[in-house]
This record gives C-alpha cells, sequence and structure tokens, in this order.
C-alpha cells in the first residue's frame, strides 16, 4: 500500500521530496565518537542539537557536530566556551559543511 501523502510532493528548500524518501547519504560515522547531523539545519537549531547530545553524554566524550549554516561558525565557539566544553577543531569538510569537534567538560 503506497504512502497515504505520496501523490503530495513536498519542498524543502527548493528540492522536492516525494514518499516514499530515502535520507542522503550523509558520509561516514566514526565509532570513537559521537556525530550529530545538523546539517540543512538553521540558527539555533544546530547549537541546540549539540547542547542535547551533550546533555546526555559523560564527561570526557567527544562529539562532532556537522552544520552548513555560517552562524554556526561564531555559535558553536561561543556555546563551548560559555558552558566550558572545549572545541578541539572546526574543519571545513566541503564547500558548505564544517564539522565541530566537542569534549564534554568534566
Amino acid at each position: 500500500m503506497p504512502h497515504p501523502y505520496a501523490a503530495y510532493p513536498l519542498s524543502s528548500r527548493g528540492r522536492s521530496v516525494t514518499f516514499p524518501w530515502t535520507p542522503p547519504d550523509r558520509g561516514p560515522i566514526h565509532a570513537d565518537m559521537i556525530d550529530i547531523d545538523a546539517r540543512d539545519l538553521l540558527c539555533p537549531l544546530p547549537v541546540l542539537r549539540l547542547r542535547k547530545a551533550l546533555e546526555a553524554s559523560a564527561p570526557g566524550t567527544t562529539l562532532r557536530l556537522l552544520a552548513t549554516d555560517p552562524a554556526a561558525l561564531i555559535d558553536v565557539p561561543h556555546f563551548c566556551a560559555e558552558q566550558g566544553h572545549s572545541l578541539l577543531s572546526a574543519t571545513e569538510i566541503d564547500e558548505s559543511t564544517t564539522a565541530y569537534t566537542v569534549q564534554k567538560s568534566a
């Protein structure tokens, strides 16, 4: 039986989405750290996702936030400084995605 909304195309930031929907490949996930995929989310959602993951993690846990929002370049370092977490790196993965590696404070 087809999905009840299969006949209705949805729009997501200019992209047409129809059901059944298959998520795009988001790249490799490393087993030694927690990955948070906040790509295509706008401020303040990337930082809120990071905060939620940090709250659920043990002290010393390393997390990697993937974000495309240009404001994350300011928001993530500011959030880490305010909350006492360590921003280990901010690495540009491609032209639109930056990976922020954060370690939870003790």
